[in-house]
C-alpha cells in the first residue's frame, strides 16, 4: 500500500552573491514525484548539495515547498491542520544526522523520551517512567540510563536516543537523514542492524537519506538516485547496483572502495569501459542547459546540451538519459 508520495515537488530559493550581485534562482528540489510503499525502505542517494535534506524536510513538513504537493495516506501535508495536522506529526518522526545536535542538552533522557508521549496524550503521568523504560530498552540501552544527561552518553548511544524519541509515538514512516555519517564505522554497522531489527518488528517504512552506497545496498528496497536537486534514475536495490544506466549512478557506484585479495596482493576494482572519471559537481543556481549531468558525461551527445531528458520508465526502472 502506498503510504507516501510527492507530485513535482520543488523548492527553490533566491541567492544573492555580493552586496551588488545579482539575485539567482537555487533549485534545490525541482520536480521529484516518488511513492514509498508500506513496509519499504525508499533510500535517496547522491553527491552532497544534490538537495536530498531538502527533499526530507520537505517530506517532513519542516520547509514550505515552491510547487508540487507531499501526500501521506492520500491527504495533502501541506494542506491540513489541526487535528490532521497532529495525526501527520504522529505518524511521520525523523531520525537526524547529528545526534550530539537533535538532543537538549539540558534535560534529562527521561524528560526527552517523555514529553512526546505527553503532548500525544500517549501514557499517563504514572506511566510515563514504564513507557520510557520500554523505549530505552527497544534501542538497546537500560532503564536506569533515563536519569542521565546526553552529554554524559557516546555518539553511538545518542542516536540510539534519537531512535527511541522516534519511536515513542508508533510511526509508520521514519525519515532518517544521513543517521550513520557522524559515527564510527563499527558503531555505524549496529545502528544499521537495529533500524533493521526494528523494520521487521515493527513493519515500519524508512525514508533513508545517505550518501554510503555500502549502506544503502544493504538496507535499501528502493533507491533513488539525485543530482542538483533531480532524480536521475530510480529502480530498486539490486537492479541499481547490479546494472546502473544513468552515468552519474554508474560513477558513484565505482566510488564506492572496493577491495580485493588476489595473489597475496590488494588491488583495487578495476574501472568498467565507459564508466565516468572524475569531476565535480554542477551549482544548481547557474545549470547547464539541457542535461544537468552534460559537462561532466563521457557518453554526451549534442542532443544533451539543448535538450533536458526527463525521468522514463526503462526496463522496469526510471531513468533521465537520452540513451535510453
Amino acid at each position: 500500500m502506498e503510504l507516501l508520495r510527492t507530485e513535482n515537488l520543488c523548492k527553490y530559493y533566491d541567492v544573492k552573491s555580493g552586496v551588488f550581485g545579482k539575485t539567482k534562482t537555487l533549485k534545490a528540489v525541482d520536480g521529484i514525484s516518488i511513492s514509498v510503499d508500506s513496509d519499504r525502505v525508499f533510500a535517496v542517494v547522491g553527491e552532497s548539495g544534490c538537495g536530498k535534506s531538502t527533499l526530507a524536510r520537505l517530506i517532513l513538513r519542516l520547509s514550505t515547498p515552491t510547487a508540487g504537493k507531499v501526500f501521506f495516506k492520500g491527504n495533502d501535508i501541506h494542506g491540513v491542520r489541526g487535528r490532521e495536522l497532529k495525526s501527520f506529526r504522529k505518524s511521520v518522526q525523523v531520525v537526524f544526522q547529528d545526534p550530539f545536535a537533535s538532543l537538549n542538552p539540558r534535560m534529562t533522557i527521561f524528560a526527552i523520551l517523555a514529553e512526546p508521549l505527553v503532548i500525544h496524550n500517549i501514557a499517563r503521568k504514572k506511566d510515563l517512567r514504564g513507557r520510557v523504560s520500554e523505549l530505552l530498552e527497544t534501542v538497546g540501552l537500560k532503564p536506569e540510563h533515563m536519569n542521565r544527561y546526553p552529554h554524559e552518553f557516546s555518539g553511538g548511544q545518542r542516536q540510539r536516543i534519537c531512535i527511541a524519541r522516534a519511536l515513542a509515538l508508533s510511526p509508520e514512516l521514519i525519515v532518517a537523514d544521513e543517521p550513520l555519517s557522524s559515527l564510527d564505522v563499527s558503531i555505524q554497522a549496529q545502528i544499521l542492524n537495529l533500524l533493521g531489527d526494528l523494520k521487521r518488528e515493527k513493519k515500519l517504512s524508512f525514508v533513508f537519506i545517505s550518501h554510503d552506497l555500502n549502506v544503502v545496498h544493504y538496507f535499501a528496497d528502493t533507491v533513488a538516485v539525485m543530482y542538483l536537486g533531480k532524480v536521475v534514475e530510480e529502480a530498486d536495490a539490486e537492479t541499481i547496483f547490479d546494472d546502473p544506466r544513468h552515468p552519474y549512478t554508474e560513477m558513484l557506484l565505482e566510488a564506492i572502495p572496493r577491495v580485493r585479495v588476489a595473489r597475496e596482493e590488494t588491488v583495487q576494482r578495476r574501472r568498467r569501459p565507459g564508466t565516468v572519471g572524475n569531476g565535480t559537481q554542477g551549482v544548481a543556481e547557474a545549470p547547464p542547459l539541457g542535461c544537468l549531468f552534460y559537462p561532466r558525461c563521457p557518453r554526451r551527445m549534442s542532443l544533451c546540451s539543448t535538450e533536458t531528458p526527463g525521468l522514463r520508465e526503462s526496463g522496469g526502472r526510471k531513468v533521465a538519459c537520452h540513451l535510453y
